[in-house]
């Protein structure tokens, strides 16, 4: 049946009807394993989020009296059904993740599905490489602003306040690491050349610097170069990729360009 739908279709077309109804059986796949992921993050929200207030412990051990509180009847609830979404989409990450490629990739050509997978490939542990990066600091940060609390004083810190401080700053972080691969892609669609990308050094030097600034105030040095300075290699490195992307693009425009029109029209 395959077969002779595709001789009878050799480009493998689908109408739009079609592509609504495989829209909708790979966004049913990836909302249930969402659905799944989040009910099992349910039960790892405690855990977590003991995980998370570790940094309170050492507070209390240097003789600062802070806690971490529920402010109100229903925030329990609502603090662990805020983990358990975020750690569902971690969890499920790759089944939608593939869902989405799956839908996309059959409509690239081969040279096109080696980029994608490419990027993806570079994205993901560059995402948590930064994640990663945020959780180092985290500790530092919430050290640094509780710390400001006055001798004799009690920080009662709400649970929902200090997990979303903490989610986003991670959050934050890993997103910022993926940037690079975003310029990169930017250069393979022919928005940025290399040379615009390399023109702009000294904006991203200063863009990452006032991100490092921003999500480590108060002067905390350490961990805002912690941040900063990878995110200036990574930028260079995505500048050495656009330039070789560049090289490669004019040689091969140049070797049609020596073709002639004949062999242009051809291709």
């Amino acid at each position: 049946m395959a077969r002779a739908g595709r001789t009878a279709n050799p480009e493998g077309r689908m109408a739009l009807t079609g592509h609504l109804r495989e829209f909708k059986r790979r966004f049913y796949i990836a909302g249930a394993a969402l659905v799944v992921a989040a009910i099992g993050g349910f039960f790892l929200a405690a855990p977590v989020l003991h995980l998370l207030s570790a940094p309170l412990d050492e507070l209390r051990a240097q003789g600062l009296d802070v806690e971490l509180n529920i402010t109100n009847v229903t925030q329990a609830f609502d603090v662990q059904m805020r983990i358990g979404f975020m750690l569902g989409i971690i969890i499920s990450s790759p089944i939608w993740i593939w869902q989405l490629l799956a839908f996309v990739v059959p409509a690239l050509r081969t040279v096109e599905r080696r980029y994608v997978f490419g990027f993806i490939g570079a994205a993901v542990p560059l995402f948590i490489g930064g994640c990663a990066t945020g959780w180092f600091i985290l500790p530092r940060i919430i050290r640094l602003f509780v710390g400001f609390a006055p001798d004799g004083f009690t920080a009662f810190l709400g649970a929902q306040d200090y997990w979303d401080f903490s989610f986003k700053l991670v959050f934050a972080v890993g997103v910022a690491y993926v940037l690079p691969v975003v310029v990169v892609f930017l250069s393979f669609a022919g928005v940025l050349s290399g040379k615009a990308i390399l023109a702009g050094w000294r904006w991203a030097v200063l863009g990452a610097t006032l991100f490092g600034a921003f999500v480590t105030p108060a002067g905390e040095v350490l961990s805002m170069f912690v941040i900063a300075v990878p995110m200036v290699v990574l930028y260079f490195a995505a500048a050495g990729v656009a330039l070789i992307v560049d090289r490669r693009r004019a040689k091969r425009d140049a070797a049609l360009a020596a073709a002639g029109p004949t062999a242009g029209a051809t291709a």
